[in-house]
C-alpha cells in the first residue's frame, strides 16, 4: 500500500480537485447551461434539410461531452480513493498492484496503472 507523506496527499487531492473544477467548467461551458439530455435534444432538433452536413458535428459535439464525463468519472474515482486510505488503494496499480510512482500520479493524479501496465493496455486497445 501507497505510503504518502502529508505534502504529497494534499497536493494530489488539490490537483484532483482542480481536475474536477477544470472539467465541470468546461462541460457546463460545452453544455451552455443544460443538463446532457437537454443538450443532446436541442443538438438533435438543429436538424433539418442540412442533417446529413451535420451529422459528423453532432458527433462530435457529443464525442467531446462524452470524453469530458469520462474524464470526471476518473477523477472523482481518484479522489474517492485517495481519500479513502483503507479501501481505496490509490495509487496502487490496477492490474499488477505495484505502486505507481509518485511522479506519475503528480502528472496523471487520476492514473489507474503503472506505466508498463497501462502501456500494456494501450497496446492491447489498438489491436
Amino acid at each position: 500500500m501507497h505510503q504518502f507523506t502529508a505534502g504529497q496527499h494534499a497536493l494530489l487531492e488539490t490537483a484532483l480537485l482542480q481536475r474536477l473544477q477544470q472539467i465541470d467548467q468546461r462541460l457546463a461551458e460545452h453544455l451552455g447551461g443544460a443538463t446532457r439530455t437537454e443538450h443532446a435534444r436541442g443538438v438533435l432538433q438543429q436538424d433539418g434539410d442540412d442533417a446529413p452536413q451535420r451529422g459528423a458535428e453532432r458527433e462530435l459535439d457529443f464525442a467531446f461531452s462524452d470524453r469530458d464525463t469520462l474524464a470526471m468519472g476518473e477523477a472523482s474515482l481518484a479522489l474517492t480513493r485517495l481519500r479513502n486510505p483503507d479501501g481505496g488503494h490509490y495509487g496502487e496499480c490496477d492490474d499488477c498492484g505495484a505502486d505507481i510512482p509518485f511522479d506519475r500520479l503528480k502528472a496523471e493524479p487520476w492514473a489507474l496503472r503503472c506505466v508498463a501496465c497501462q502501456q500494456a493496455h494501450e497496446h492491447a486497445g489498438a489491436h
